[in-house]
């Protein structure tokens, strides 16, 4: 579980920061503030004894001596070896009274087999508790006990009396074990905490970070088939690179079987080998099947007491039968059970199981393309039939996995090619570009036919545009645009509205260029969406009137025909073209075409589209849930450029609300490791939202400098970015007032606007007005803060009209125009509360206190948990830098966080806030 991100003090623990923040508490507790016990469970592989070392460093780290035993399977017949492991640094006790040392003689020492018989347990249990006390007096103690399933009985006795008389000793003890097999001294008098699958977030960027990642179709078997079990998604790969393969043929049984190393086969089946062979059996059938009904198995083994032969394997903690369902604990126990078998004996059980199904054709035709011996075109028939099923539910990623297996099973060479052509359209469809790449790149090998191999080219390009390989994909798209511009305009067409999306985030003059110049070669208007897209991604600005008109024209043709790929490049017609409410309806739309089945719903790509429009749009709750949602598929999926992407609009979001600190963090992670300069987008995006978190801080010549990097440093200064640099006029003018830098602000501002002449958007046209008047220092400014707000259009864009107003309510009031001031700054304060954009809220609010309005003090009930946290920790007396320490933040994080939590409060002083929050309700 290690290589990656997520608590302060271990940047090489990946998903597990409430886990560490417990394990922190209970280091915390040494002084005997808090529970000095504590018992860590989880499956074999969760990563509990990683926990255990991170404990153990941290406690080094403390000055904590450290004291540890792990249990041993082999030693747990052997009558207090684990006490003697865990205290032998001790012994032998010198300095101890007479009577405990004699107990630990008789216990431990060079004579203790003549003494077993003899020795009285509440003496030793004493004793023990002695040494511990004796050794604490010292220096305070970490004791550690992983594996405690293992332990011999006697030493849990111990260990048990122990950790129930630890109060007031400086003494924290820390005993790790299987869920099932927490001992019974231990299962329910202590805290526990329950070390459970990662995310799916963090078990991807697990499995990234592998010396051999996997890629495509393999890497998301793997997340399948790991289940967010961190040894699983290390051992998986390794297996993979070694050369071992697993049963592809089963993927639509209940999912493709991987390879176990050795040492998942001891974790997960350890016990299979002792079963009776009628279990096996039963198993075997269970494992091919994958989830399944009693009924299945019956109907597929007449000649076997399906529910007999599972009883030993229901003992044994490998299968569960409850409700007329059979389901194995663990997608690594039905792997290590299928290849425990010969191919024969996988075989016949899949035939079997065919038969069994003979009205349930999908599964039918899975279970034979199993049980195939070579190639065989009519279970490849069945397959791909299946795969049209599964299209139409629309359930892609199904139909992309039938059609790949159809593909291998088809002797035909030219309908080989055509079936895996199909599945990774379908892959793309599913949102899985590393798998699209790898179908697609293997296309070529199989047929001549021109128009199969342009086909496949248009898909591999797509797939390395998602993965932030701009370049790469251009060449061939606009290779394949430009090739078949005559012969296929259609074709043409789709390789060209495939191309916009790279041209768009590369930003390069050049390619845009190119765009233009192929798409005057393609004729017809097969397709006004696709060419909808193409075009508006050319020049957004100067050609909006004419562009808006293509975009009605798609819109219409769209209630002729709604798809996937109309609805997709619609929804981004609309958000490039400013029409954002226009762009959430069609990108919301094509988001319920994708959950219509189960197995869908995995575009990354449309979802963060969503999210970026849900943000402009002013639904931040919804932007950030998409944006998530987008990030944790984009992750299974290896789609770069929405990893990054959502992780930039999450960095943004964080700013917004308050938190720089976390916003800063979030916006280099998501950009660690890629080279923006070939993605023009994502650079400037990532500059405005490391820029925002300056401004949030406070650091207003740092937001100036993140902020003026959007732009060129020319004599006359462009956009970095054609279209996106475009809208962070406002912000960049904001950050320069108060950095002393409006001189070469102006510049910027001056040089856009000639640029933006003569019809820009309603929205740009609001943005460049805030600017200018934010950077004009006569009363010329009304005019332009007016212009910015006066137009109705920008209702739909409730943050930056919000800006506008509190700028002019700003404004205002310093002319003594307080009267004419308040109107502006309510209507700020009413979209910033709804917003919760925390810092424009208590500068909103202080302004209109300025200005004469009576404002509520906020509550303590309206601090973040990180406020109310520190502002606790500031009420018991800790200064900035212990408060820091202990919360693994600097300590200008932690004064820039009470700098807020006073106002809210309604004090001024520190020694304000106990009572501050005790009439709050939030002490404690």
């Amino acid at each position: 579980m290690h290589a990656g991100t997520d608590h302060p003090s271990d940047p090489g623990i990946l998903g597990r920061s409430a886990e560490l923040a417990r394990l922190d508490r209970l280091l915390g507790s040494v002084d005997g503030s808090g529970p000095q016990v504590l018992v860590l469970t989880g499956e074999p592989g969760a990563g509990k004894s990683t926990l255990v070392d991170w404990t153990a460093e941290q406690g080094r780290a403390r000055g904590l001596r450290i004291l540890r035993v792990r249990g041993s399977e082999g030693e747990a017949g052997l009558g207090l070896s684990g006490v003697h492991q865990l205290l032998h640094p001790l012994l032998p006790g010198e300095g101890l009274p007479a009577g405990h040392q004699e107990a630990l003689d008789r216990a431990f020492g060079p004579e203790a087999a003549q003494y077993e018989l003899h020795l009285d347990q509440l003496s030793l249990c004493v004793s023990v508790l002695g040494l511990i006390t004796e050794a604490a007096a010292h220096g305070p103690l970490l004791l550690l006990v992983d594996d405690a399933q293992w332990l011999d009985l006697g030493s849990v006795d111990v260990l048990a009396f122990l950790a129930r008389r630890l109060e007031g000793r400086p003494v924290v003890l820390l005993l790790a074990a299987r869920e099932d097999g927490v001992p019974a001294r231990f299962d329910r008098a202590f805290p526990q905490v329950t070390v459970g699958s990662l995310s799916r977030t963090a078990a991807g960027q697990l499995l990234d970070a592998q010396p051999d990642p996997p890629r495509g179709k393999a890497r998301a078997e793997i997340l399948q088939q790991a289940a967010g079990n961190p040894l699983a998604l290390i051992e998986l790969p390794r297996a993979l690179a070694r050369g071992r393969t697993g049963d592809m043929g089963a993927g639509g049984a209940g999912g493709a079987t991987l390879p176990l190393t050795a040492r998942l086969e001891n974790l997960f089946a350890a016990d299979l080998p002792g079963l009776p062979a009628t279990t096996r059996a039963a198993l075997l059938l269970v494992a091919a099947a994958g989830p399944t009904r009693l009924t299945d198995l019956m109907r597929a083994a007449p000649e076997l007491d399906v529910i007999s032969a599972l009883d030993p394997a229901e003992r044994a903690g490998l299968v569960r039968v409850a409700d007329g369902g059979v389901l194995l604990r663990h997608p690594l126990v039905r792997s290590a059970v299928y290849h425990a078998a010969s191919f024969h004996e996988r075989r016949q059980a899949h035939l079997a199981l065919a038969a069994a199904l003979a009205e349930e054709p999908d599964r039918r035709a899975w279970h034979l393309a199993a049980a195939a011996t070579g190639q065989d075109a009519e279970v490849a028939d069945a397959l791909a039939e299946s795969a049209e099923r599964a299209r139409g539910r629309g359930g892609y990623a199904a139909a992309a996995t039938a059609l790949e297996r159809a593909a291998q099973l088809t002797p035909a060479p030219d309908l080989r090619a055509r079936r895996l052509l199909t599945a990774a359209q379908a892959a793309m469809f599913a949102g899985h570009p590393q798998w699209v790449g790898e179908l697609s790149g293997r296309v070529g090998g199989m047929t001549e036919d021109p128009r199969l191999r342009a086909e496949a080219s248009l898909l591999g390009g797509w797939a390395l545009g998602v993965t932030l390989r701009h370049e790469e994909a251009l060449a061939l798209l606009l290779g394949v645009a430009e090739a078949t511009a005559t012969s296929a305009p259609e074709l043409a067409l789709g390789a060209l509205s495939t191309a916009a999306t790279s041209v768009y985030n590369s930003g390069a003059p050049y390619y845009r260029a190119e765009l233009h110049r192929i798409g005057g070669l393609i004729g017809g208007d097969d397709d006004p969406a696709g060419r909808a897209w193409a075009q508006v991604v050319i020049d957004p600005v100067h050609e909006r009137p004419r562009l808006t008109r293509h975009l009605a024209e798609g819109l219409a043709a769209l209630a002729q025909e709604e798809s996937l790929g109309n609805l997709t490049a619609l929804g981004g017609t609309a958000w490039i073209l400013d029409e954002t409410e226009q762009a959430v309806r069609i990108l919301g739309r094509t988001m319920d075409v994708l959950r219509r089945a189960g197995s869908a719903g995995t575009n990354a790509t449309v979802t963060q589209a969503l999210a970026l429009a849900l943000f402009e749009n002013g639904s931040w709750t919804a932007a950030e849930d998409a944006a998530h949602e987008a990030f944790w598929m984009a992750t299974e999926a290896g789609a770069d450029n929405v990893t990054v992407g959502a992780g930039i609009l999450r960095a943004t979001l964080r700013a917004l609300q308050g938190d720089p600190a976390a916003a800063r963090t979030e916006a280099m992670q998501a950009v660690r490791g890629v080279d923006l300069r070939k993605s023009l987008s994502l650079q400037v995006r990532h500059r405005h939202a490391m820029g925002l978190a300056a401004f949030v801080a406070g650091d207003h010549a740092d937001a100036y400098e993140q902020l003026r990097a959007t732009f060129t440093r020319d004599f006359r200064p462009a956009p970095v970015h054609y279209h996106a640099s475009l809208y962070y006029l406002g912000d960049l003018a904001a950050a320069a007032v108060r950095a002393g830098r409006s001189d070469d602000a102006r510049t910027v501002v001056d040089a856009v606007e000639q640029d933006l002449k003569p019809d820009p958007s309603p929205r740009l046209a609001a943005v460049l007005h805030r600017a200018t008047a934010l950077l004009t220092d006569t009363d010329d400014a009304e005019h332009h803060f007016r212009a910015a707000l006066d137009d109705p259009a920008t209702d739909c864009w409730p943050f930056e009209k919000a800006l506008a107003h509190l700028d002019f309510g700003e404004w205002l009031r310093r002319r003594r125009r307080s009267a004419e001031a308040r109107p502006h700054l309510s209507a700020a304060l009413e979209c910033f509360q709804r917003l919760d954009a925390r810092p424009w809220t208590e500068r909103t609010a202080a302004e209109l206190r300025a200005a004469g309005a009576v404002t509520a003090t906020a509550p303590a009930g309206e601090l973040t948990p990180q406020e109310r946290q520190i502002a606790e920790l500031a009420a018991q007396g800790l200064t900035n830098r212990d408060i820091a320490a202990r919360l693994f933040l600097s300590p200008r994080t932690v004064g820039y966080h009470l700098h807020k939590v006073f106002p809210k409060l309604g004090i001024t002083a520190r020694a304000q806030l106990r009572d501050a929050l005790t009439q709050g309700g939030q002490a404690g």
